[in-house]
Parts: structure tokens; C-alpha cells; sequence
């Protein structure tokens, strides 16, 4: 045992001298950091300022569209001139000279095409920008409105319609403003029309009755869901994907090391002073060592940074601190962590002992990352229904417990799949570990073909 622990001290002093170990250490505080702001920089700096023309032959949408965009505008932050007044996110810009705008839609969409698609930018505060919309408005407007009871499919038949033209169709923002400030102003028409008061009905429409969110698995007179709450829900699923990036991440330096000392003829240097149940060993722990030197920094900077951003702050960076200091994700973050390395580590040890380059071992590390891919495809959908058909099946299949139960934890999982899937956990971690044994102690010192796969469950049954 003492040889199998200077191995695995050897590892870590190996692998901790390493530029890549030291950038992962610090990357991740610098992530966490930056994604703690994340949002307020995408508003201020992140998202730019887009110009786009309103052409309304109707000339009774303009206005109101006009008013709605410029509600939009961010507030002057304090002790901030008027002059350095933030712009809204959507400006308004003249149409180009030469386009006839009492032309036919189709006439006017053909000729504005080449702005819209980049070719010509247009004017807009003394520089050129690029045109990101249209918004075409038909004089017939008001013949074309969608009525209850209506004849349906007028617009399909070639009717004029209200069309937005942009080669953007991710950010579908300033379309929906646009539609709903039009919406809404036939609305109020429509009342007076009728001779109804289009306030009284707004009045009606806040009309609400109040709604509360309560868990029963809380305590008496602590059951409202808080935000603290939905977070703590939803942050096991970016501990599975932090779990996969630690565990595929070590399991690869492993990989690489082994193959590197056997090709490098080191091994055999090795093996003339230990025997190879205490070199493999030590390897694992010793690349384990590193791998929660490596999580232990990642946690203690998130708690750092988290407490850091939540002191006096309300908002989400609080709400993740308060979920994370009053749930158990940490530590079993920590057991599944251990547990899942030793897991697949013992799949890595099996192939780097038998592989003697790296383009050898791809071919089996294939079928490894292919199946690590399934946790991250059910992520998103496993905090929906935790202790559904998908989470409980996925739960008691060995590969998987570790992606799927760190993902159910906030879910108060019943005993029998906590508990059972933990000891059918460290049962397969135990036979795969034992067959790794076998197959190391022999595969080790081959050279030249890779053994198939009958080969290698010989020697396993040897």
C-alpha cells in the first residue's frame, strides 16, 4: 500500500505542475465571476442598438408604434448627463432617397431588399448603420382587420397585410412591440366604436385574483416558493453538466498519462518496482487527488464569489448563494463526483492499458463519450418530472446514477431509488475496478495490436 501511495503522490505532483491544471483552476472562478454578470452586460453592452424603417401608408400607426418603442428605453442611471443618455434598443431611421413610399407593398419590399440585406447601410446620426427591419403598413389596413365570425383566409388570398421584413429571425423583439401597439390600438378603437370606455376596460383587465405558489414538502407556515426555491430546482442541472465536464476532464488526463508512459517505455521502469495492482492504484488515486483538488477550488470560489456578489443584493447571485448554503448539493455533488470517476476510470484504465497510442484509444473512447452524451440530452428534462418513468429508469442504470440522481437530488427522491442506486453504484464501481485490475495487469506490457474484445473478457475470466 505505501508503494501504491507514493505512485499516486507522484501523479499528483506530476499532473499539478502542469500549465493545463493551473488555467482550469483559475478559468472557473473567472467564468463564475463574469456569468454573475452576465446579464447586466449583454443589456448594456451585449445587445445593440437596431435601426429599422416604418413605412405607415395608413398613416394611423406610426404614432402609436413610436410611443410603445420609446417606452423601451433604459432609465438614465443617477448622476449620468442627459447627454450620455442611453439610446432605446430600437431606432427609428428615414427611409432612403429614391424609394417611393406610396408604392405598392410588393414594389416598395423589392426596392428596400438591398438595405435589408446588407448591401447598402443606411443613414442614421450622421454614420452609415445597418437597416435590420421594415415595418410596411398597407393603406387598406383597416378592411383587412381579423374579426370574430369573419370569413377566414382573406389575408392568404393576396389581401394586403401589415408586413415586418428582417433578415434577423432570432430576435423576434422588436416585431412582437410592433404588433402589440398596433393590436392594441384597433382595440381601443374598436371600444369607442362601440361605445364602451377603452380605460374602464383596462381597469377590468388588471382585475386579478391573487395566486400563490405553495410546497407541501415544506414546513407548516414556510410553504410559499420562493426564488431561492425555483433555483435550488433548477441548479442540479448545472451541477450534472459541471459533473460531466470534472469527470471527463480527469478521466482523460488519465487516459493520457497512461498512454503516454507506455509508449514511453516508462511503465515497464515502473512495474521493475511496483507490481501493477499498486501502480493502477495509484494512478487512479492519485489522478483522483487532482480531480478534487481541481473541484474543491471550482466550489470554494463559487461560494466565495456567490457570498461576495450577495451581500446587499436581492437578486439571482443571492437566491444561488441561499440555495446552494441551505441544500445538499455540494456534498453529493462531492460523493457522485467520486464515485463516477472511479466508474468510468476504471473503463479508462482498461483501454489506455491496452492501447499504445492515442489514436488507438479513440476508437473506444467513442462508445464512452457517445454514452456520456445521454445525461446531457435529458438534463433540461429530468427537474420537470424527477421522479418520473425517464429519471427512475436512467437512476438505476450504473453509467448514468451519477448524472441522473445529482440531478434529482433537489427532489427528495424516494429511499429506495436514493439508497439502492447508491449501493448498486459502488457494487458495478467494484466489479469494473476489479476487472480493470485483470485486464491492466495484463494489458500493461502488450505492445502492437490493440486485443479484441473476446480477448480482453478472457483474461477477465482468467
Amino acid at each position: 500500500m505505501r508503494l501504491a501511495f507514493l505512485v499516486a503522490w507522484r501523479e499528483y505532483a506530476e499532473n499539478a505542475k502542469t500549465r493545463g491544471f493551473w488555467i482550469s483552476l483559475f478559468m472557473f472562478p473567472l467564468i463564475i465571476l463574469i456569468s454573475v454578470d452576465v446579464s447586466v452586460l449583454l443589456q448594456t453592452k451585449g445587445t445593440p442598438v437596431r435601426h429599422y424603417i416604418l413605412v405607415d401608408q395608413s398613416g394611423q400607426f406610426a404614432s402609436v408604434v413610436e410611443t410603445r418603442l420609446e417606452k423601451l428605453k433604459p432609465a438614465l442611471p443617477p448622476g449620468l448627463p442627459a447627454s450620455k443618455a442611453p439610446l432605446r434598443p430600437f431606432q427609428p431611421t428615414a427611409v432612403p432617397a429614391g424609394i417611393d413610399t406610396n408604392a405598392t407593398l410588393a414594389a416598395l419590399a423589392r426596392d428596400l431588399k438591398p438595405w435589408l440585406r446588407g448591401d447598402k447601410n443606411v443613414e442614421a446620426d450622421g454614420r452609415r448603420v445597418r437597416l435590420d427591419a421594415a415595418i410596411l403598413i398597407p393603406r387598406d389596413i383597416d378592411k383587412q382587420i381579423v374579426r370574430p365570425h369573419a370569413r377566414p383566409g382573406r389575408a392568404a388570398a393576396g389581401m394586403d397585410r401589415i408586413e415586418y421584413w428582417s433578415a434577423n429571425l432570432a430576435d423576434t423583439k422588436l416585431r412582437d412591440e410592433v404588433e402589440q401597439a398596433i393590436n392594441g390600438e384597433i382595440r381601443r378603437r374598436e371600444y369607442l366604436e362601440r361605445g364602451l370606455d377603452s380605460g374602464t376596460f383596462r381597469e377590468i383587465e388588471q382585475i386579478h385574483a391573487p395566486f400563490a405558489s405553495l410546497n407541501p414538502n415544506k414546513e407548516a407556515g414556510q410553504e410559499a416558493v420562493s426564488g431561492a426555491d425555483i433555483i435550488r430546482q433548477w441548479a442540479p442541472s448545472g451541477f450534472v453538466y459541471l459533473l460531466f465536464v470534472a469527470i471527463f476532464t480527469i478521466s482523460q488526463m488519465l487516459l493520457n498519462n497512461i498512454i503516454e508512459e507506455k509508449s514511453n517505455r516508462i511503465i515497464e521502469v515502473l512495474l521493475s518496482s511496483v507490481t501493477p495492482g499498486e501502480l493502477m492504484m495509484g494512478k487512479l488515486f492519485g489522478i483522483a487527488a487532482v480531480g478534487l483538488t481541481m473541484v474543491g477550488v471550482w466550489m470554494a470560489s463559487l461560494f466565495g464569489i456567490l457570498s461576495w456578489k450577495a451581500v446587499g443584493a436581492p437578486g439571482a447571485a443571492g437566491q444561488l448563494f441561499l440555495a446552494l448554503r441551505t441544500s445538499n448539493l455540494i456534498p453529493m455533488f462531492v460523493v457522485y463526483f467520486l464515485l463516477g470517476y472511479l466508474m468510468f476510470a476504471a473503463l479508462i484504465l482498461s483501454i489506455g492499458s491496452v492501447c499504445n497510442t492515442i489514436k488507438e484509444a479513440q476508437n473506444y473512447m467513442a462508445v464512452i463519450t457517445l454514452s456520456m452524451m445521454v445525461p446531457l440530452l435529458t438534463m433540461a428534462f429530468i427537474p420537470k418530472d424527477p421522479n418520473g418513468t425517464l429519471a427512475r429508469v436512467l437512476s438505476w442504470i450504473p453509467l448514468y446514477t451519477p448524472f441522473t440522481m445529482m440531478n434529482r437530488v433537489s427532489a427528495d427522491p424516494p429511499l429506495v431509488d436514493l439508497i439502492g442506486t447508491t449501493i448498486l453504484l459502488l457494487a458495478s464501481t467494484a466489479a469494473a475496478l476489479w476487472m480493470a485490475g485483470k485486464i491492466f495487469r495484463i494489458g500493461i506490457l502488450l505492445t502492437g495490436q490493440p486485443p479484441r474484445i473476446v480477448e480482453m473478457l478472457r483474461w477477465i475470466k482468467g
